[in-house]
């Protein structure tokens, strides 16, 4: 899997700034805890952090290749897993390429000599990477279709810095973060930010499924995947039956590893789905049992509240699917005390504000699972893909002319102060970036109704929201040196289930009925049935009371980054009226961003600009 970081610049000479280098490469140890790389050029320098997961004897990177008469050097960093790279090779050698390793690794590097940028359209995967061509003179940042793997970048007036995560490039001196106004309703709502968009000044991510190149002129990015809507000519049965042919194939594919595999397994239809074709597929090779882990919260049994999102939970649901699949299964118990102590972790782990207990309870479980495990899959995604929240059902929502995601929840842009409300006018930054997405749904000739309006709702829910939760995984699991592979998230999944009209993906009057029909022989009746309920949060109410108390703490402390920021009566009355909402467990739920963006501005000394 792995984490990288590097430099470009074009008006200096890089091959003495090792100690800056090494400060940015081993910001990513967590990322990358079985090696460690560096390579300097004159104009550019890159370095690399491994997780061993293929060929874990060879593979070590940075990874280079001498091409042309004079043997110019092409530097590869990479981070992500190519589930394609053994036909890529074998297509690679006919064509003259020799391979020192079997790591999908250099079957990049060689894919970017044979095709240049263009490779990437032929990579099956989630993937970041960074390529030094000395012979073009010019930098390549991509990233893979979906956005499972980060990568972010700041340009500068002569080139570039560049990492997986943000804290690579706050380690290079000639990057200093600031902050804008503008940027608080992201910071309180990041589902809202555009791809490629941060919060910091001068700090970008590369979109999902774009390459960015920069040379001499400057940074320039382009698309190479977009999603397109055609006609959808097959029947029910047939449409079923070409779901359940992909997810065969995606997660055979995402099996492959030289290390120990495991999966979470919540009692989902989404992750139960997955653990059974992994289970399946281990047991024709005669490699399993399947290691299976979910999450529960001490005490659950009597602090449970049920909610739109959550209204059962998982641990009896976790149970029953692992005992029909014979897994090995671990339930990590949780409880407020040692989820306090691992906040810290979590935040370092998140560079931005972070989602409190969401994040630190998904780290605690990752940290679990690298026990035993480096490879582990998750149902994420199915949801987006498919139509599974409750907001895809309930016509009032759908029908809205904003996000639907956002269901009936407060804005907490609404608390700013009445000045900054009236310079920022958070409403009309919603509805124009929600206008700015609208816009962009690739749309069908001749759909219109129900039918039109799903492909608007679901395009919206793959953007900002799908981003949110990935980021969210990927930071948390390769914190502790684990690799979470995604099956929902192949692009040819997506495409395929993108032109499947909503009337076909409700065909059971149900939410995702392609995918609960696809994998009807594999799960118990009680599992197929069972109605969605988001990654658990944490209803102990001596947590909600702390957490209500730290933002009135805040509220009144003057040295708080956002003393002067927020509009007190405002706070005061979510802290004191707020119940449950669609999307939120409860008041302190929706509260959280407030502490973490405190937290986070405190900790990198940023102020409003």
């Amino acid at each position: 899997m792995c984490g990288f970081a590097g430099w470009l610049d074009f008006a200096r000479d890089l091959r003495g700034e090792q100690a800056v280098l090494d400060t940015m490469t081993d910001t990513m140890r967590g990322r990358g805890p079985d090696g460690r790389g560096t390579w300097l050029g004159r104009q550019a320098a890159l370095g690399h952090r491994r997780l061993a997961v293929i060929d874990v004897a060879d593979g070590a990177q940075p990874m280079t290749a001498e091409v042309g008469p004079d043997g110019s050097p092409v530097v590869l960093v990479y981070a992500g897993e190519v589930y394609n790279f053994r036909e890529l090779r074998a297509e690679l050698a006919g064509s003259g390429h020799t391979f020192r390793t079997r790591s999908d690794t250099e079957v990049v590097l060689r894919a970017y000599i044979e095709w240049g940028a263009g490779c990437v359209e032929r990579l099956n995967g989630m993937f970041a990477f960074a390529v030094w061509d000395s012979v073009r003179e010019e930098l390549v940042l991509a990233r893979d279709r979906l956005g499972v793997k980060p990568l972010y970048y700041a340009p500068q007036r002569h080139g570039v810095i560049f990492a997986s995560e943000p804290k690579g490039i706050l380690a290079n001196p000639a990057f200093t973060p600031t902050m804008s106004a503008e940027a608080l309703p992201l910071l309180l709502n990041p589902r809202l930010a555009l791809a490629g968009e941060t919060p910091i000044n001068g700090l970008r991510e590369v979109k999902p499924g774009h390459v960015v190149r920069i040379d001499r002129r400057g940074c320039f990015e382009s698309p190479y995947w977009l999603l397109v809507s055609r006609p959808h000519t097959e029947d029910l049965d047939s449409t079923v039956r070409g779901v359940r042919e992909l997810l065969e194939d995606i997660v055979e594919r995402q099996l492959v590893a030289d290390v120990p595999r495991a999966a979470m397994l919540s009692g989902g239809l989404d992750s139960s789905a997955t653990a059974a074709l992994a289970s399946r597929s281990l047991a024709r090779t005669g490699d399993g049992p399947l290691a299976t882990y979910s999450v529960r919260f001490a005490g659950e049994e009597q602090d449970f509240r049920p909610t739109v999102l959550r209204p059962e939970r998982d641990a009896p649901y976790a149970a029953l699917m692992a005992r029909h699949l014979g897994t090995d299964h671990v339930e990590v118990v949780l409880d407020a005390e040692e989820l306090a102590a691992a906040t810290p972790f979590a935040r370092q782990a998140r560079d931005l504000p972070s989602l409190g207990q969401f994040d630190t309870s998904m780290y605690l479980m990752f940290a679990a699972l690298r026990e035993r495990s480096t490879v582990a899959l998750s149902g994420e995604a199915a949801d987006e893909v498919f139509g599974g929240y409750p907001w895809f059902h309930d016509p009032s929502t759908v029908w809205r002319e904003t996000f639907p995601w956002l269901g009936n929840a407060p804005r907490l842009a609404d608390c700013l102060a009445p000045d900054l409300r009236k310079a920022l006018r958070p409403a009309e930054l919603e509805a124009d970036r929600y206008a700015t997405l609208r816009a962009q749904v690739p749309r069908l000739a001749g759909e219109e109704g129900i039918d039109a309006r799903m492909r608007e709702v679901l395009f919206l829910s793959l953007q900002g929201p799908l981003a949110m939760l990935l980021d969210r995984k990927d930071r948390m699991s390769m914190a502790v040196g684990l690799e979470v592979r995604v099956p929902f998230c192949d692009h040819r999944l997506l495409e395929y289930v993108w032109n499947v009209p909503w009337t076909l993906k409700t065909a059971d009057g149900r939410e995702k009925s392609l995918l609960r029909m696809a994998v009807a022989d594999l799960l118990p009746e009680e599992i197929l049935i069972r109605p969605k309920s988001a990654y658990p949060a944490l209803h102990d109410p001596a947590h909600d009371a702390a957490v209500i108390t730290a933002v009135r703490s805040m509220l009144d402390d003057r040295t708080s980054p956002l003393a002067g920021l927020l509009d007190h009566g405002r706070v005061a009355e979510l802290v004191d009226g707020q119940g449950p909402t669609m999307t939120h467990a409860s008041t302190a739920h929706l509260l959280i961003p407030l502490l973490e963006t405190d937290v986070w501005m405190r900790k990198y000394g940023l102020t409003v600009a």
